[in-house]
């Protein structure tokens, strides 16, 4: 087994691991951070396949998006503090799991092997970024400006 198998196996078992358990823990902050672990287990099986838009994607908007929110709806239900303050120890376990977990993550990716290219391999001449810009803005204009109207209508 080569050392992207090997990574994609874990990046797999991590993202069905935490996947399993944002539906079956019952408390909401165990659930925000393992769906942060599945977030990041699934960006980094976009890497794997080479789209580096689409996981940094993932990671700026679904994440940030998950944290805003629970960030939100914690300051908008008035909590009082010495009581949060109590339990905050109780967390720590999960919370240094999942940190663990996600810091391994990074440290697979950036990984020497994992960039290395192979001899067969000829690098793309443009970035997935502009590849999809030119796919976007090109052969599917009518599409994105009718749902840029659509959106703007929303607002």
């Amino acid at each position: 087994m080569d050392y992207s198998s090997a990574v994609f196996y874990f990046f797999s078992f991590i993202l069905l691991f935490s996947a399993i358990k944002v539906i079956t823990s019952r408390n909401p902050i165990f659930s925000a951070l393992f769906l942060v672990l599945s977030f990041f287990s699934a960006a980094g099986l976009w890497l794997l396949l080479q789209a580096e838009f689409l996981a940094i994607a993932l990671v700026l908007v679904y994440v940030g998006a998950v944290m805003v929110l629970f960030l939100f709806v914690i300051m908008m239900i008035d909590i009082n503090i010495e009581v949060m303050k109590k339990g905050f120890w109780n967390y720590f376990p999960a919370i240094g799991f999942v940190s663990i977990i996600m810091l391994t993550e990074i440290i697979l990716v950036l990984n020497k092997p994992f960039f290395k290219t192979p001899a067969l391999f000829k690098p793309p001449l443009k970035s997935n970024t502009d590849a999809i810009g030119e796919v976007l803005y090109s052969d599917y204009i009518l599409p994105f400006e009718i749902a840029a109207i659509i959106l703007l209508v929303a607002i």
